[in-house]
């Protein structure tokens, strides 16, 4: 990472590259997004309080917006207001009909209000990064946006800090997956006990295992493994039967979830998009390297999920089959599913 750049070099280099995304180019200059958006306090950037207890409320305030969570390979965009927070020492959540978010607040470590001027009238966005300057979630505001809360807003939350330069911790390497053959066994005995989703990740946790790892070891009947080529077709299918879905993309501060149909869907180059009115989603397929079909036994029968892995063993992406009423039992989106063909081969 390049150390010797001063906040007027970066604020220099964002100028000669308008185009560029921050992401992008602060990649290419060799340091954090969130370092890049310091470098412009003073100036388009404000610092602002970053823990999710001092946000989410204020936020509420903005009503309609459009909330951008991401991962390496995912970009999730969800159009909504910020509804009913609940907060947690270890988890939070945002809860509403569009917008709804799974919080892990440890992981928020700086914030900036951003206003910049266009030909079209201001541009305000909420950036929040976690210790390594790597984005968790962005908020910009549209124009059904009360944009007379933003200044109220930037004002109560604004910090005395007010330095155009961070320290970011070294990023934490994705953890690759993990098995524990001799307890494959156990694994799917009580794997099939489970009663709810969410005991997932206390059973794989309690026998030394990571959801890969896991899903690696376990086999059949509880998880099947497609090829990465699958997911263009699958995305194509769901598009096509208006079958709705929950559809989970995250980091390691943030996961963002989308509730509905996925319609219009357009690949462009390597990237699988679905660009909806109110959700878009931007999905790097030639990032996808394992691919699973779940099962997972609940009080209402059967969960069962697509799940996208990067090379690393990250989670890209995991969906499920959203019911249509109390009555409907998930055929059409089991169907989609059972026609996604086996993969043989085993992973390397």
């Amino acid at each position: 990472m390049t150390h010797d750049l001063s906040p007027a070099d970066i604020r220099a280099a964002k100028l000669a590259e308008p185009k560029m995304r921050d992401r992008d180019l602060a990649d290419h200059l060799g340091i954090s997004e969130a370092a890049l958006v310091a470098a412009h306090v003073g100036h388009t950037a404000t610092r602002i309080k970053s823990h999710p207890d001092d946000v989410m409320p204020a936020i509420k305030t903005l009503g309609e917006v459009m909330a951008l969570t991401r991962n390496e390979s995912c970009v999730h965009e969800r159009v909504g207001t910020f509804e009913d927070y609940r907060s947690g020492q270890h988890a939070a959540m945002v809860l509403g009909p569009d917008i709804d978010t799974r919080i892990f607040p440890k992981h928020w470590a700086f914030g900036f209000a951003i206003e910049t001027t266009t030909d079209t009238g201001p541009r305000r966005t909420l950036q929040f990064f976690d210790h390594a300057g790597d984005a968790l979630q962005k908020v910009f505001l549209r124009p059904t946006s009360d944009h007379d809360a933003w200044a109220p807003l930037v004002a109560a939350l604004t910090l005395d800090d007010q330095s155009d330069t961070i320290t970011v911790t070294a990023r934490t390497p994705t953890e690759r997956a993990r098995s524990v053959p001799e307890k494959r066994d156990i694994l799917v005995d009580e794997w099939k006990k489970m009663t709810d989703t969410h005991q997932f990740n206390r059973l794989t946790s309690k026998l030394g295992m990571n959801r890969l790892g896991a899903y690696r070891l376990a086999g059949g009947p509880f998880v099947r493994r497609v090829a990465p080529a699958c997911v263009a077709d699958w995305l194509d299918a769901v598009s096509a039967k208006k079958q709705k879905v929950i559809l989970f993309v995250g980091n390691q501060g943030n996961i963002q979830i989308h509730w509905g149909t996925l319609d219009t869907v357009k690949p462009m180059g390597p990237w699988l998009n679905v660009l909806d009115p109110n959700f878009n989603l931007h999905l790097r397929g030639d990032h996808i390297a394992e691919v699973y079909i779940v099962d997972k036994p609940t009080k209402r029968g059967a969960a069962v999920s697509i799940e996208a892995f990067d090379i690393a063993g990250g989670l890209i992406f995991q969906c499920f089959g959203q019911r249509d009423g109390e009555n409907d039992t998930l055929d059409t989106w089991h169907g989609l599913l059972d026609a996604l063909p086996t993969l043989q081969e085993e992973p390397a």
